[in-house]
Parts: C-alpha cells; sequence; structure tokens
C-alpha cells in the first residue's frame, strides 16, 4: 500500500467536515422553520387559557424529533384533496368563548404522495448523516474523502430543495395566519367572540354577550337558586346597558330567553314577591 500523504489526507479531512457541517446546519435550519410553523399551525382555547395553551404548544413541538415533525407535517398541515378540519366540538367550553385556528394545504393525492416520499428520504438522509456517516465512509484515505465529498454536495443539494420547499409552505400558513390575524381586529369578530354574533348575522346562544350578562345576573342576584326577571334586567341595564335583546333580533326578555334555550322562565310567587323568575337550566348527562 502506498504511504498516505499527510497534508493531503488532512486536506481532504477538512473539507469532508465543511460539507458535513454544511448538511447540518441546513438540516437544523430546516427543523427550526418546521417547528416554528406547527407551533403555530394549530391552536385553541379560551380567551383565558388561549395563551397557555400556545406556550404549551411550543413546548410540546420542540422535544420531538425530526421524523415526528415530519410526520405530523403531513398529518396536521399538508393533507390529501377532499380532507376536512376535524371537529374540536367536544372540546368547547358550554359558557365561554372558543378560538379554534387550523391552517391546512390540501394537495392532490399524486403531488402528496410524492412530497410525502421526498420527505421519508429526507429523514433518512438526516439521520445517515448524523449517525452512520463514518461508518460509511473511509476518511483515512484521499480517495475516500472524495467519494464523501461527492456524497455530501449531493446530499446538501437534496436539503436545500427540501429546505426551499418548505419555505415555500411556511410563506403559505403565514399568509392565512396573516389573514387570521386581520380578521380577529375587525368588528365582526368582535361581534363573534363577545356577543356571539356571526358574520352571517347567525347568534350562537351559548357564547352571547347577553347570555352572559343573564348568567351573571344569576349569580349575582340568585335567592334560592332564582332571579325575579325584572330585577335581572334593571340590573342588566346598569351593568351591561349594550346588552338589549333588540341586538339579538328580539322584541323582548322573554323572547331573548326562549329563543336561547338555556333559562328556565316561570311566573309564580317566590320569597314572597310574585312575578317572573329565572333560573339557568341544569344540562343533563347521559
Amino acid at each position: 500500500m502506498p504511504a498516505i500523504d499527510k497534508s493531503d489526507i488532512s486536506g481532504a479531512q477538512l473539507v469532508v467536515q465543511r460539507l458535513l457541517g454544511r448538511c447540518i446546519l441546513r438540516l437544523q435550519q430546516y427543523e427550526q422553520l418546521l417547528k416554528s410553523m406547527l407551533a403555530l399551525q394549530k391552536f385553541s382555547g379560551t380567551p383565558e387559557t388561549l395563551p397557555m395553551a400556545l406556550d404549551n404548544r411550543k413546548a410540546e413541538i420542540s422535544g420531538r424529533t425530526m421524523g415526528t415533525l415530519v410526520g405530523r407535517l403531513m398529518a396536521e398541515y399538508v393533507m390529501k384533496e377532499g380532507c376536512e378540519f376535524p371537529d374540536e366540538a367536544s372540546d368547547r367550553p358550554r359558557d365561554s368563548s372558543f378560538f379554534a385556528f387550523q391552517a391546512q394545504l390540501n394537495l392532490p393525492d399524486e403531488d402528496h404522495a410524492a412530497l410525502q416520499t421526498d420527505l421519508r428520504e429526507l429523514v433518512t438522509l438526516r439521520n445517515t448523516l448524523v449517525h452512520h456517516f463514518i461508518e460509511e465512509h473511509d476518511l483515512q484515505t484521499v480517495d475516500g474523502c472524495l467519494q464523501a465529498q461527492d456524497a455530501l454536495s449531493a446530499s446538501y443539494a437534496k436539503i436545500d430543495r427540501q429546505f426551499q420547499q418548505l419555505r415555500t409552505l411556511a410563506a403559505g400558513m403565514a399568509e392565512g395566519r396573516q389573514a387570521f390575524a386581520e380578521f380577529a381586529q375587525s368588528a365582526q369578530f368582535r361581534e363573534l367572540v363577545v356577543n356571539g354574533i356571526a358574520p352571517d348575522g347567525q347568534i350562537h346562544w351559548p357564547m352571547a354577550g347577553i347570555v352572559s350578562a343573564l348568567r351573571q345576573a344569576c349569580r349575582e342576584l340568585s335567592i334560592g337558586g332564582w332571579v325575579n326577571l325584572e330585577t335581572a334586567v334593571r340590573w342588566i341595564s346598569e351593568h351591561q346597558p349594550e346588552q338589549t335583546p333588540k341586538k339579538y333580533g328580539c322584541t323582548r326578555w322573554r323572547h331573548v330567553i326562549h329563543e336561547s334555550g338555556l333559562f328556565e322562565l316561570r311566573r309564580f310567587t317566590h320569597n314572597g314577591q310574585f312575578g317572573a323568575w329565572l333560573r339557568e337550566r341544569v344540562s343533563s348527562t347521559s
């Protein structure tokens, strides 16, 4: 065996190290971008729990491996055409506003399958570079180093191509979040969140502001579990004057109570006072 030229092998090894480092850095950039995308791709909660929900999702995403992250990207964001958002109605609280945001990209079956194959190959390539590269290449010879350099150049090209594609996906997701943010600042969104009135005029009674006012009046003024309707109306007029039946397309408070279906209303003598009394309905459980 010919003697090894120490200067040549040292230089060849340095090139391998530089090329390998370039691949690893690109992979880390890919993982960071993927984590930031998934952290904000889907979140939900009430006004009180939403900040914590976002922090919890970011923390949960940060500890995942690249293989797991890629799997979630394809399971939660990049979907086949025809796939719909999952229904999270069972997780929604009954008496509070609930926010849910989820970005989703639908691709034709062929494009979806091709992307999934590319990402699986990327994960395999990442694991090979990180865990098995020196097992597959003889870095003690100049020829082995040259072969390793060729492999690393090809690997970087594959990684960078996937990184650029992910940047395109991230830009699309960012546009969706921006559109949501603009809507969240609109009067229509405030009406939905505060008053339960959707942009199409439909009223979501469990989260309606007037229902919330009635519930609060019940908590403040309850006498043996019942509240006098006239007393409740006076209290709401004083504390939340913007909450009126007319705002919800109703003519009277009795109309609101009937339409919401969330309160009982009876006429009887209670605590020595005759009149209309109401209380919140107790939800039945099966």
